[in-house]
């Protein structure tokens, strides 16, 4: 397995960043020249860190080389510091994630990699923070991807939101909702932008306009495991039915990823190909 740290200058984040990128691997029954000359375009996997991680996150902590050389897909790792995915006009001189994936990095990956540009053969993913830059895009551009897996993380309802709503979400030592709210210009327009992923997916998902969606979690995790069994029981109402995977025993930990980025591909149709070398 071929892996690129490809460090640049970005322009929507305002300074350097690095992508990792993991591409197939020259399988034994090719040459070389028939392989890298072969003109083929490959799928590829937008895969995101959490909280406090970055682009190496994923190969440090989990098996997915070998899962990506199993099934011959392009793996994008983007590190994305704590910003949530979202665009941070007012921090430092700039830094907009959201338009950095969508306006800088796919440029880069379908223009200079053997990636295919197809809805067809794009897929997202992440964990946690990365699970909700997942639902961000894959909700807010569904026409970007085929399918999109949520690792330990789900759409909340802010609907009843106020700021004198002593709801946790609003007080003032949550410091991460506290400035994604003020980040979207106060609490009426977050609730009307691309942040808020529950009114979008109440909207969209009963209507067939989101990709094919899984949700992952683990019964010990304290931090979502309750809020996705909201979640799904009002999209059950609406008649809208994402894949779950739910596993006994998990918590909000790298075990749980390990395990549940194979179901993710399994559950994109990414199949084995044989010409593992692992």
């Amino acid at each position: 397995m071929a892996i690129n740290h490809f460090f640049f200058e970005s322009r929507y984040l305002q300074g350097n960043t690095y992508v990792d990128v993991i591409l197939p691997d020259l399988p034994r029954r090719l040459t070389a020249e028939e392989f890298y000359r072969s003109g083929v375009k490959y799928p590829v996997l937008w895969l995101l860190h959490g909280t406090h991680g970055d682009a190496s996150d994923w190969q440090r902590r989990t098996c997915i080389e070998h899962y990506a050389c199993e099934r011959n897909v392009i793996v994008v790792m983007p590190s994305a510091q704590n910003s949530n995915y979202s665009n941070w006009e007012n921090y430092a001189i700039g830094y907009n994630m959201y338009d950095f994936v969508l306006k800088e990095l796919m440029p880069i990956i379908y223009g200079w990699y053997p990636a295919s540009d197809k809805p067809e053969d794009n897929y997202i993913a992440g964990l946690s923070m990365g699970g909700r830059g997942t639902m961000k895009f894959a909700f807010n551009h569904p026409e970007l991807f085929h399918k999109a897996a949520i690792l330990s993380a789900c759409p909340v309802d802010y609907s009843q939101l106020s700021p004198d709503n002593p709801n946790p979400v609003l007080n003032t030592t949550n410091y991460r909702m506290k400035n994604i709210i003020d980040n979207a210009g106060g609490l009426e327009k977050f609730l009307d932008s691309y942040e808020n992923l529950w009114a979008i997916c109440e909207e969209k998902g009963p209507k067939g306009e989101l990709p094919e969606l899984m949700f992952a979690v683990g019964t010990e995790d304290t931090l979502i495991y309750e809020n996705l069994k909201i979640f799904k029981a009002h999209m059950d109402e609406l008649g809208f039915k994402p894949y779950y995977y739910v596993v006994e025993g998990y918590r909000h930990e790298w075990r749980f990823w390990n395990v549940a980025i194979e179901k993710a591909l399994d559950f994109f149709g990414l199949e084995k190909t044989g010409d593992s070398v692992f």
